[in-house]
C-alpha cells in the first residue's frame, strides 16, 4: 500500500463547494484505504495498492470528481513522503507571523521550471522565492498574496491545471 495525498484545486472557493463527507465517499467509493479529509479546503489522504500508473491514478480521481460534482477538477497527487519532504525543505522563516509561508505543488515537472524563471527578477522582499523537489516556496507579506508579481503570475489561466498551493501550516495538519 502507498500512502497518497490528493490535493484539490479550487475547491471551496469561487462557487465550487464540495463538503467533507462527500469527498471521502467519492474516495471511499473509488476504493481506496483509510480516506481521511483535512479542513475543508480539499485535502484527502487515503492509502492505495498503486495498481496503476500515478498518472492513471491522478486521471481516474480527476474524472470522478467532474461526474459527481460537475466542475472542472484538478488535482496534484503526491505521496506521504514527497509531501513530507516539502513540508521539511521550506527554506525561509515559517514562524514569522508577517508572512504567509506557502508551498505551490506543480502537476507538471516544466512548471517549476517556469515559475522559476520569474524568481530571477523578482524582489526578494516582495516576493521571496525557492525552488524546492518539486515545488516553488514562497513566503510573501500577509495581506499580500493576491496582489504581488508572483501572485498575479499564479493567476495566470495557463497555471489554473497544472498547480496549486497550500499554507506551510495547512500541510502540517493533513501530515498530523
Amino acid at each position: 500500500m502507498t500512502d497518497f495525498i490528493a490535493l484539490l484545486r479550487g475547491v471551496n472557493v469561487g462557487g465550487i463547494t464540495i463538503r467533507s463527507p462527500e469527498l471521502r465517499e467519492l474516495f471511499d467509493g473509488l476504493g481506496f484505504d483509510d480516506v481521511r479529509t483535512v479542513l475543508a479546503s480539499g485535502n484527502v489522504t487515503f492509502a492505495s495498492a498503486k495498481r496503476e500508473s500515478d498518472a492513471a491514478l491522478k486521471g481516474r480521481i480527476e474524472r470522478a470528481l467532474r461526474d459527481r460534482f460537475g466542475y472542472d477538477a484538478w488535482i496534484i497527487l503526491v505521496t506521504r513522503e514527497e509531501l513530507e519532504r516539502a513540508v521539511e525543505g521550506f527554506p525561509f522563516d515559517a514562524d514569522d507571523a508577517s508572512r504567509q509561508p506557502w508551498v505551490i505543488f506543480a502537476s507538471e515537472a516544466g512548471v517549476v521550471d517556469e515559475l522559476m524563471r520569474f524568481a530571477d527578477g523578482a524582489d526578494p522582499d516582495v516576493d521571496p522565492l525557492a525552488r524546492g523537489e518539486g515545488v516553488v516556496y514562497w513566503n510573501p507579506v500577509k495581506g499580500t498574496t493576491v496582489g504581488t508579481p508572483f501572485a498575479k503570475l499564479l493567476a495566470k489561466p495557463r497555471y489554473k491545471p497544472v498547480t496549486t498551493n497550500r499554507n506551510l501550516r495547512t500541510l502540517r495538519r493533513v501530515l498530523g
